[in-house]
Parts: C-alpha cells; sequence; structure tokens
C-alpha cells in the first residue's frame, strides 16, 4: 500500500492533540501518530502476519496498492475518542488502537473505491490512473479489493481481540460494509451506464443513495468506533449519534455534489465530471423538481452528455441553483443544532461540533 495523494477528506484533518512521542522524544500530533503508523501496518500485514515463503508474490501487491489518506475520516476515531475520555485515562496503548481503528476504516474506504472504479469505468481518481487501469493489474483489481477488506480484520483481531469492545467493532465494520454496498447497488440501479433516464432522479432515492453509500462508513463509522472504545455500547446513545451524524453526512455529499459543479478546481484539486457522468446528484434532483417542462427537455437533451456540460451548467443558473444551495447550507446547519440539542443530552457536544466546524462552508 502506498500514498497516491490525498482526498477531499484530507484537508480537513488537522488535529493538533497528541498523546505520543517520537524517536527524539518530541511530542507528536495525531496526524503525525497517524501517518508514522502507516508503514508499521504494512510491514505487519505484509511481513509479519504471514510469513509463508509461496506467498511473498500475493503479499507484494498488497503492499504495492494505492491508499488515499483521509486524515478527516480517519482521525475521527481519536478525536471524538479524546472527547469521551477524560484525558489522564487516554493511554498510549487506547491511542494507538484509536489510530489502527482509524486506519482500518482507511482500508475499507480503499476497498470500496477500487471496487467502484471498476464498476464506474473510471479512467482516474484524485488525478492518478486507477488501481485496475495499472499495468498488469486489469480485474485482478477486484480480487485486490478484497485482500484490502480482509486486512481491516487481520488487524482488528492482531490489536483489539483482548478488548472488551472487540466484537462490537467486528459487527460495526460488517454492518456498515453492508449498508455501503446496498447503496451502492441503489446508486448503480438509478444511473447505469450508458442510460439516462432521468425519471430515476428523485430526491427519495438520492437521500437513499447517500445515507447507505457515504453517510453510513463517513460519518457514523468513526465515530460509533469511539464509543464503543470509551465503554459506549447503549443502543439508545448509538441511535442517538447515529440521527446527528446521517444528517452530516448527507450534507457532505451534497456539499461534494456543488464543488463538483462549482468548485474553482484550484482549490478542490479536481475537475467535476457530475454531469457528463450522469451522476444522480443534488443539483440535478433539485433542479428536476423547480423547472419548467421545457427546460426539463432541455436537460433531457443535455444531461451526461460530455458535448452539453455548458449548457446543463447555464440551466442551473438560470435556476439560480447556487442559491437554492446556500439556503440548503443554512437550513441544515440549524437542523443540526437541533439535533445535537435533542439527541446528543448523554454525548459531548464536541463530538459533533467539531465535525461541523470543518465541514460546513467549505470549498474543498
Amino acid at each position: 500500500m502506498k500514498a497516491c495523494g490525498p482526498t477531499g477528506l484530507r484537508s480537513l484533518g488537522d488535529s493538533s492533540c497528541s498523546n505520543g512521542t517520537n524517536h527524539s522524544g518530541a511530542v507528536q500530533s495525531d496526524p503525525q501518530l497517524f501517518e508514522a503508523q502507516f508503514e508499521e501496518l504494512v510491514t505487519e500485514l505484509t511481513e509479519q502476519d504471514l510469513t509463508d515463503s509461496v506467498l511473498a508474490d500475493a503479499l507484494n501487491r498488497l503492499r504495492e496498492m494505492p491508499y488515499n489518506s483521509s486524515l478527516f475520516l480517519c482521525l475521527s476515531v481519536i478525536g471524538s475518542l479524546r472527547e469521551l475520555v477524560p484525558p489522564t485515562e487516554l493511554t498510549q496503548d487506547a491511542v494507538r488502537r484509536a489510530l489502527l481503528v482509524g486506519w482500518c476504516i482507511e482500508l475499507l474506504q480503499a476497498f470500496f473505491l477500487v471496487a467502484d472504479d471498476i464498476m464506474d469505468a473510471s479512467v482516474t481518481r484524485r488525478g492518478q490512473p486507477c488501481w485496475y487501469k495499472r499495468e498488469r493489474v486489469g480485474l485482478d483489481a477486484i480480487n485486490d479489493s478484497f485482500l484490502l477488506e480482509g486486512s481491516i480484520y487481520r488487524l482488528l483481531r492482531r490489536h483489539c481481540r483482548a478488548q472488551p469492545y472487540y466484537v462490537h467493532l467486528l459487527e460495526l465494520f460488517t454492518e456498515t460494509s453492508f449498508q455501503t454496498e446496498l447503496g451502492q447497488a441503489l446508486d448503480l440501479m438509478t444511473a447505469p451506464p450508458g442510460q439516462i433516464d432521468l425519471n430515476r432522479f428523485t430526491m427519495e432515492r438520492y437521500k437513499a443513495i447517500v445515507k447507505y453509500k457515504t453517510a453510513f462508513y463517513s460519518f457514523y463509522l468513526p465515530v460509533a468506533a469511539a464509543m464503543y472504545m470509551a465503554g459506549i455500547d447503549s443502543e439508545e446513545e448509538h441511535n442517538n449519534a447515529k440521527h446527528i451524524l446521517l444528517e452530516m453526512g448527507e450534507f457532505f455529499q451534497i456539499q461534494d455534489d456543488y464543488l463538483d459543479c462549482y468548485g474553482d478546481p484550484a482549490v478542490t484539486g479536481k475537475i467535476g465530471t457530475d454531469i457528463q457522468d450522469n451522476k444522480c446528484g443534488w443539483l440535478v434532483v433539485t433542479a428536476l423538481g423547480v423547472m419548467t417542462p421545457v427546460q426539463r427537455a432541455e436537460l433531457e437533451s443535455c444531461y451526461g452528455r460530455h458535448d452539453s456540460v455548458e449548457k446543463v451548467k447555464a440551466l442551473y443558473n438560470t435556476l439560480q441553483m447556487p442559491t437554492l444551495y446556500h439556503q440548503y447550507e443554512d437550513d441544515s446547519y440549524q437542523r443540526l443544532q437541533k439535533l445535537i440539542s435533542r439527541h446528543a443530552q448523554n454525548l459531548p457536544h464536541a463530538v459533533f461540533l467539531n465535525f461541523a466546524k470543518k465541514i460546513y462552508k467549505r470549498n474543498k
């Protein structure tokens, strides 16, 4: 596994808390501890876990696979744990395990993205060729994605098996994986490659895709893992956290959809392709709800075509989509505040407010 550049979430990961030192004795921040742990885990998976020499080629393949370190996503485990456990009770071993669980979430995302790129016939990811497009990889990448997924459970077993929350983590990861795969299924069925049918693009379907494909693993999973590690296993409290975090996850995806069209590529680091890729996104679904029949006919003739992107953007501007988005952003933030007041009565509000401060009004 090799670093291949940041994802859209990475720029949000700027935690400065620490509970460790480097070899020179200097205190390291959580991001530094997280990155330092990477090579240790790669070595563990490829050299120390299974030592049968006949597996050398397969294990080398695992080492070569790229990853996109989502600091915001993965540091949410340790960040949340620091809010849930008093500093005097948070040992260095607990910090290391929280960072490891963050890496397991990273591996889960890598598993999803390697497979997703094949299903979407994508060519690049974050400016680099998709893994299955690399020389001598091809559809072997399907099995590679399985290797990434399997690595999660090997790491959890080696490092967390003796902990009281071990089974909770196993169930959480398997449940989240299934939820995400259901969301992916909905996404594939809604916009099959080469088939443009805007009748499938409803707000109900869009929100279902976002909830299951993105919000559970990106927002609920890291906080839920931290809660279990802090000894919070009440179903009621996890449901309370879920109400808040799924709202955040939905808004985060809507932001991504908006920035895909209106973001500055020099800031976001990517050129948006949702229009030409026939994506069921917030902009097109919202536009369908406010446009005239004549405008709908124009959209149907242009959406999903590489030569008509500017026509779709002009139509969005006519419909004042940026204004509608900013109104949604403000409304969503107000809803979030109410959800925190209602559902986080027994949980530190900072767990959720730390997320909110990083995602609202972002431009990349």
